[in-house]
């Protein structure tokens, strides 16, 4: 029941089997602890994360004094506090990491380390269940930003937003341990803010700087029952942008109009898609439709005017923000980590809310592009900020052109570090109505349907081959309906939203078929609809071709006009200086170039390449440009620098007039 529970809490939302809730999102993910990965992509990510990237990560919170912050604060030990403000969260994002690990591979290592460091956690909370080490630990002697006494300045404190990571992170343990440990902190925290915060004129009504606490106040709620911990989440939406005779923190926190009146997505992009996931919670546990429209239109736009093609988002260094509309620039793009997996958590939950397959076209850009980019392979060294360009010199990555082990901020590495194993849950949802596949990934799960249980096989070489082989295993014969996503992709749609087009149709169509026999293709919100009594052992075959697509964008995005970007499957390719004699940035691929794919075992942990001639211009001091041919080699965006800094381009001109002006 324990690995039943702590599932939904990492796909966003838990099962009402947990708390009953009159109402919920229509749609349920199957836990991941219900799924089960066995192919060569995303399970050896899994096990690199679970091996190497949350010792690495918890080794260094030790080395920078992050861990010791909660033993000064306790006074478990003598000394100042160091580092930033919101170096907290990072721990309990980490420990939420490390409690997924344990939900589905037990380790009595890490379950005593994790005590140890609860320990020190628990010490730190005041009284009063204040706990906040960089006012604990020195009253009188306060880091930057901090404000001179509690919930004093509250717009950039992030007093409220690691307290929501503590939530995640509490629930995460208990289901994952049955230990009430940090959730005994994590409840004692929030009955002190849920005292502090409220509509009374005895309370304060002011709300997070950076949002995050939201999530996390619903996943106490759904654990304990207590409804004062979703009034609260709602609170705290209503609240912004609508404060009279309060000051609001404007549009870069999303507080410059109440949440329910905002069009158009601006500011921090992590704070607004954090926000949004929480206004998804929100709406699916009140059914206040009021909500969901809201989210329908920024959705909306962001697809339309505000995406980049690897599912990134946040195209502003300044404020790490979202830009204007078509405002897309590639070698300046901010796109962070953290944005990017905000990203996915928020498309999941309009999934949910939905039901239509495109939100999960956006979720699977994110992951084999724009989020996958963030670590390395190797699982120790991150990106904050994932370009679509580098000359291989600007520092682009908090001052350095290539990936950093660490930074003085690292909410990225440990995002990476609890959203990875959280992935087996995305793959399966159910309704009322029956199954829905969503990822395709080898492996196996186990659908709890109504009334009887199902187990479900997949085997595919997926990402890098298009034919899905799902085998069913209900107990008994059982009626119920399969929906299977077809990719937008596949049916010559780039995303939603039409901000990219591809290059021409392709006639290749998905081909579907049911123990051998071809099945009509029956699309409802995008998904392929069987709808039938399914026998032990019965199997579903989906092939989805997979050529080389070239990728426009709307020729409203200036930074992209006269190029293309390639695309096979849900992957984007880059050419990368190391592939290409070091220098990318003054190739032409002419839109008659023909391409040759190949997968390379022994190439950046197996990946699938691209092969073509393109012309390399060279500039001479008589007509400004000399060209010459070239072969050229592109590999998926999410593997590039892996081999230390070097030129990178996903968009590339398809002229030498275009290529020229790129370097004016």
């Amino acid at each position: 029941m324990r690995r039943l529970a702590i599932s939904a809490i990492l796909a966003a939302v838990l099962p009402s089997i947990l708390c009953p809730a009159v109402k919920d999102y229509p749609i349920q993910p199957v836990p991941f602890t219900s799924v089960k990965f066995q192919d060569a992509f995303w399970a050896k990510r899994l096990e690199t994360n679970r091996t190497v990237t949350i010792p690495f990560d918890f080794r260094k919170c030790e080395e920078t004094g992050r861990i010791d912050n909660f033993a000064r604060a306790g006074r478990l030990m003598e000394g100042e506090f160091r580092g930033i403000r919101y170096d907290d969260s990072d721990v309990f994002k980490i420990v939420e990491g490390a409690a997924y690990s344990l939900a589905v591979h037990p380790d009595s290592s890490l379950d005593t380390y994790l005590d140890g460091l609860i320990t020190k956690i628990a010490a730190a909370q005041e009284p009063d269940g204040y706990l906040y080490t960089a006012r604990t630990i020195n009253p009188d002697k306060l880091p930057p930003h901090t404000g001179v006494v509690r919930w004093a300045y509250l717009s950039q404190s992030h007093e409220l937003y690691n307290a929501g990571h503590m939530y995640e992170a509490a629930a995460a343990h208990f289901l994952a341990t049955g230990k009430r440990s940090l959730l005994n902190v994590a409840l004692k925290n929030a009955d002190l803010i849920a005292r502090i915060f409220g509509p009374s004129e005895e309370q304060l009504h002011g709300v997070p700087g950076h949002q995050e606490i939201e999530i996390g106040l619903v996943k106490l709620f759904r654990i304990t029952g207590d409804e004062k911990y979703l009034n609260l989440a709602r609170y705290f939406l209503d609240q912004r942008g609508n404060r009279n005779g309060h000051v609001l923190y404007g549009a870069y926190a999303q507080d410059h109009v109440p949440v329910l009146e905002q069009k158009k997505p601006v500011g921090h992009a992590v704070r607004a898609n954090y926000m949004y996931s929480g206004m998804a919670d929100v709406a699916a546990l009140t059914g206040d439709e009021s909500f969901i429209r809201a989210l329908d239109g920024l959705w909306n736009d962001v697809v339309s005017s505000k995406q980049y093609v690897t599912g990134g988002v946040g195209a502003r260094h300044d404020e790490e923000a979202f830009g204007e509309d078509y405002e897309l620039p590639n070698a300046t793009a901010y796109c962070e980590t953290c944005a990017a997996i905000a990203n996915a958590l928020w498309n999941y939950r309009m999934f949910l809310l939905h039901g239509e397959s495109h939100y999960i076209d956006v979720l699977e850009r994110i992951l084999y592009n724009g989020f996958l980019s963030g670590i390395s392979l190797s699982g120790d060294r991150f990106f904050y900020t994932n370009p679509l360009e580098s000359d291989g010199k600007f520092g682009f990555n908090i001052g350095k052109p290539e990936r950093q082990p660490w930074f003085d901020c690292s909410c990225c590495p440990s995002n990476v570090v609890r959203f990875l194993p959280s992935l087996p849950g995305y793959v399966y949802a159910a309704d009322a109505g029956g199954l829905y596949v969503n990822l395709f990934v080898t492996g196996e799960g186990s659908v709890q349907l109504p009334g009887r249980k199902v187990t479900v096989f997949q085997r595919t070489l997926y990402p890098w081959d298009g034919k899905i082989v799902i085998a069913l295993h209900p107990e008994t014969p059982l009626a119920f309906t399969v929906r299977i996503r077809i990719p937008g992709w596949s049916l010559n749609t780039v995303l939603p939203g039409g901000l990219y087009r591809f290059d021409g149709k392709s006639p290749e169509r998905p081909q579907l078929s049911v123990n051998g026999k071809p099945a009509g293709m029956v699309l409802e919100k995008g998904y392929a609809v069987l709808d039938r009594s399914w026998n032990p052992g019965d199997r579903i075959e989906l092939v989805l071709p997979m050529p080389v697509r070239r990728v426009l964008a709307d020729e409203a995005v200036a930074a992209d006009r006269g190029m293309a970007a390639l695309q096979r499957g849900p992957v984007v390719f880059c050419l990368e200086g190391a592939d290409n004699g070091g220098d990318v940035l003054h190739l032409v691929i002419p839109d008659d170039t023909q391409f040759k794919t190949r997968f390379e075992s022994s190439l950046l942990g197996g990946v699938q390449t691209i092969r073509g001639e393109a012309l390399r211009l060279f500039p001479d001091g008589r007509e400004g440009w000399t060209g010459m041919n070239a072969v050229f080699k592109a590999v998926p965006y999410y593997a590039w620098a892996n081999r230390g800094a070097n030129e990178m381009r996903v968009w590339l001109p398809r002229t030498a007039e275009r290529a020229k002006e790129s370097f004016k």
